[in-house]
């Protein structure tokens, strides 16, 4: 087994049981950092077989089917994710203290690529899925629209040690 799977790329995805915070709950120890990514059935029997890690929620009504779902992992480590939010305005790259704003944020669009960590305990064996790299498009209200191009006040001009101005925090000097 060891080697021979490759990330896989899903895209228009939705999201489930977001916890990019690490925030201690119920089902999650603090500072683990994950989501479920909701899969097509096609794609999540063929996981299944090369031993990812694939779950189904329950159907909640009468004749629906069970919905196939795929725990990943974010980790923080020597290579970090690529975390890319997507609005109006453009894309911004989230680090490890910002990326908390997708567990509250109205998402519109989810693109992904997840790798592969092949394991093996005792005997067992299993794929766990890493975040590799994540575009979030944001739903933006009427009024995120209608004063995008205000200047930010926090923001203003500062003067740089060789006489020209550059935007910037005025306690960046």
């Amino acid at each position: 087994m060891a080697g021979r799977l490759q990330p896989v790329v899903l895209e228009n995805r939705r999201i489930l049981f977001r916890n990019f915070a690490g925030e201690e709950g119920r089902f999650n120890a603090k500072g683990n950092r994950n989501f479920n990514v909701v899969l097509e059935p096609e794609e999540a029997e063929a996981m299944l077989k090369d031993g990812w890690n694939v779950k189904y929620l329950q159907a909640r009504e009468e004749g629906d089917e069970p919905l196939p779902r795929l725990e990943v992992t974010v980790k923080f480590g020597k290579i970090p994710p690529r975390v890319i939010l997507i609005t109006s305005r453009g894309k911004t790259s989230l680090d490890e203290d910002m990326i908390k704003i997708l567990d509250w944020a109205e998402i519109e669009n989810v693109d992904l690529i997840v790798r592969p960590y092949e394991w093996e305990v005792n005997g067992k064996e299993g794929v766990k899925a890493y975040l590799k790299s994540i575009y979030v498009t944001i739903r933006e209200d009427e009024l995120e629209k209608k004063y995008m191009d205000v200047p930010d006040s926090a923001i203003e001009s500062v003067v740089t040690p060789g006489g020209g101005e550059e935007e910037g925090p005025p306690w960046e000097e």
